[in-house]
C-alpha cells in the first residue's frame, strides 16, 4: 500500500534567482517554525494529538520510523525488526548499539519494555494506549525486545513507528504516572532546550544521536499560536521562517507562484475532519435514526467552498482518498441533502422536534468556529434540530470528549501512519480514542480481519465493508480531507519534507540556504 502523494514546490525570486542570494549555510540562528497544533503533554504516555507527536518525533526515538515518502517503516533505535514464526503474532527487534539518553546511559531492551508497559498501564484518557489493543506482552532480554500479540496484526510495525512507540529513560520517568514538568529525556535528533506551553519549544541538535538519520538539523524554535489568524499575522510580519498547520484558509487560497518572497510546498494530505457523536443511551443522539437524519442534512461542499475557500476537499467516507481501501460510502447512502428524508427518520424515531444537542469544538483550531456555525445553520435550516455551540481550549476539549461530556464534537485527524488501519479502530472501534460510546462487533471483527494481511492490498474488502457499516450506523460523519501546506521564506530549504502524511514532523530537514 502506498499513499499517493504529489508535491508542488514553488521557488520564485527576482531577477537572477534565489540561487544568487548569500549563503546561510553557516547560520546557527534557530529556524522559527509557526504552528497552531498545541502540545497536550511532554510525556509520550499522555498524548495522542498532532502537536505533541510532532514534537515527540524530534526529541524521542521509536524502534522504527518513516523516511520521507516511504510507505514502510525502517529501523531507528532498532538495528533490525521482523515478525518471527507464523501468524504475525510475534514481533522481534534488535536494538542499535550506542543509543544514549541525555544522562549518558545507553538505552537497553528494558527501557523499551518499560516504555510500552507504562504507557499501557497509565492508560491516559488522552493517551495512545488504545493504539496497541493487539499487544499482549513485551519481553526484554539482552539487546532483544520481543512483542507478543493477542491476535495477528500486520500493522503493528506501523504503530511502533509512531509517537506512541516513543522510548523514555526508565530511570527518569515514573512507572505508574505521567511525568510532570517541562523536561524531556529522549534519544531523538534534537534535545529540548526549553518549553513553554502555548509559547515555544527550543530544540538543539543532539550530537549523541544514533539512528536512521545521517545527521541532525539546524537549531529550531517551534512557536505555538492560539489560532490560525495569529499564525497568519506572524507570517505576514515575518516573525516566523516557516508556517505549517494551519494558516487561515483565506491565506492558503491566496498563495501564488508569482510571490517572490516565499516557497510553498503542497501535498495531497491524509488529514481528515469528522463530526463525532456521543451514541450512549440517554444522550440526544443515541438513536441511529437521529444520526442518519443529520447525515441527510450535512453539505460538505458548502463547508469546503464557503468556510475553507476550497483549500480542502469534501470527504464521503472514513478512509480518505489516496489510501488503499477508500470508498464513498456516505455519498452512496446519502447522495444529496434531503430535509424530507431527515424528517421521516426523526418522526419514525418518535423524538421531539427540534432535537436539541450540544456541539463542541476546539478553539483556535483552524476554522473550527466558522465550521461549527455553518453546520449549525445546515442542521437548523428546516427546524429539525436545535444546536448549542461551545468552544473549548484544546486540552480541556480533549478531556471533555474523552469524558463523554459532549453530544457532538468536530475533530481533525492526522494519519498516525500510511495505512487505512489508522482510520479504523482508533476512530470507530470499541474503546477507540474518539470515545463516542459506539461499539460494533461487526466493525471490530472487520478491523481484526484487515490486520491479518501482510499484503495490505488484501485488506481492501474488509475496509469497504467497515465503511459501509459506519455509513449505516453513523457514529461519525466525515466532513473533509485536507492538503498539507508548508510555507517558508526563500532562505529556508527542506520545507517539502517537513510533513508527508506519515505522522513524522521532520524539523531536521529544514536548513538555511
Amino acid at each position: 500500500m502506498r499513499i499517493l502523494v504529489t508535491l508542488l514546490v514553488i521557488a520564485v525570486a527576482g531577477v537572477g534567482g534565489w540561487q544568487l542570494l548569500p549563503s546561510h549555510e553557516e547560520n546557527d540562528d534557530p529556524i522559527a517554525v509557526g504552528t497552531t497544533d498545541a502540545v497536550t503533554s511532554l510525556d509520550p504516555a499522555g498524548a495522542y494529538d498532532a502537536g505533541s507527536w510532532a514534537l515527540f518525533s524530534n526529541v524521542f526515538q521509536s524502534l522504527l520510523t518513516f523516511e520521507a515518502g516511504a510507505a514502510e517503516p525502517v529501523p531507528d533505535a532498532a538495528e533490525d525488526c521482523e515478525f518471527t514464526g507464523a501468524g504475525l503474532r510475534t514481533y522481534r527487534c534488535e536494538l542499535r548499539e550506542g543509543v544514549k539518553f541525555p544522562s549518558g546511559r545507553e538505552m537497553t531492551a528494558e527501557d523499551v519494555k518499560f516504555s510500552f508497559d507504562r504507557m499501557r498501564r497509565i492508560n491516559s484518557d488522552v493517551g495512545p494506549a488504545s493504539l496497541f489493543s493487539t499487544l499482549d506482552s513485551v519481553e526484554a532480554r539482552d539487546h532483544t525486545v520481543t512483542f507478543k500479540l493477542a491476535s495477528s496484526d500486520a500493522t503493528f510495525p506501523f504503530k511502533v513507528a509512531t509517537g506512541a512507540g516513543a522510548i523514555v529513560d526508565s530511570e527518569k520517568y515514573p512507572a505508574d504516572a505521567l511525568r510532570e514538568g517541562d523536561s524531556v529525556d529522549g534519544t531523538g535528533p534534537y534535545t529540548l532546550s526549553s518549553f513553554s506551553k502555548d509559547g515555544s519549544a527550543r530544540l538543539a541538535p543532539n550530537g549523541s544521536y544514533r539512528g536512521a538519520l545521517k545527521g541532525t538539523g539546524k537549531p529550531v524554535e517551534l512557536r505555538y499560536f492560539e489560532d490560525s489568524e495569529a499564525l497568519g499575522r506572524a507570517w505576514e510580519a515575518k516573525e516566523v521562517d516557516v508556517a505549517a498547520r494551519q494558516l487561515p484558509p483565506e491565506t492558503l487560497a491566496q498563495l501564488s507562484p508569482s510571490d517572490p518572497d516565499l516557497r510553498v510546498s503542497e501535498a495531497d494530505g491524509v488529514e481528515t475532519r469528522n463530526l463525532y457523536f456521543n451514541t450512549r443511551a440517554g444522550k440526544p443522539l443515541h438513536d441511529v435514526r437521529v444520526r442518519q437524519a443529520m447525515a441527510w442534512l450535512i453539505s460538505r461542499e458548502d463547508l469546503a467552498v464557503n468556510v475553507y475557500d476550497s483549500t480542502v476537499d469534501p470527504l464521503y467516507s472514513l478512509i480518505p482518498a489516496g489510501i488503499t481501501g477508500h470508498t464513498t460510502s456516505f455519498f452512496d447512502a446519502y447522495p444529496e441533502q434531503s430535509a424530507a428524508k431527515a424528517r421521516d427518520l426523526l418522526e419514525e424515531a418518535g423524538v421531539d422536534l427540534p432535537v436539541e444537542f450540544t456541539y463542541g469544538y476546539g478553539e483556535g483550531r483552524g476554522a473550527a468556529e466558522a465550521e461549527a456555525k455553518a453546520i449549525k445553520k445546515q442542521l437548523e435550516k428546516d427546524g429539525l434540530f436545535k444546536v448549542s455551540l461551545k468552544g473549548y481550549e484544546w486540552t480541556d476539549f480533549q478531556k471533555r470528549w474523552a469524558g463523554g461530556q459532549l453530544d457532538a464534537y468536530a475533530v481533525g485527524w492526522v494519519a498516525d501512519y500510511p495505512d487505512a488501519d489508522t482510520f479504523g479502530s482508533p476512530l470507530v472501534g470499541t474503546d477507540g480514542t474518539m470515545n463516542t460510546g459506539y461499539s460494533s462487533k461487526e466493525v471490530d471483527g472487520l478491523v481484526r480481519k484487515s490486520q491479518q494481511f501482510a499484503d495490505r492490498g488484501q485488506s481492501v474488502d474488509a475496509f469497504k465493508e467497515l465503511q459501509q457499516t459506519v455509513a449505516e450506523d453513523v457514529p461519525v460523519i466525515p466532513l473533509w480531507q485536507g492538503k498539507e501546506y508548508v510555507v517558508t521564506t526563500l532562505d529556508i530549504g527542506g520545507g517539502q519534507y517537513l510533513s508527508d502524511g506519515t505522522g513524522v514532523f521532520r524539523l531536521w530537514r529544514l536548513n538555511w540556504i
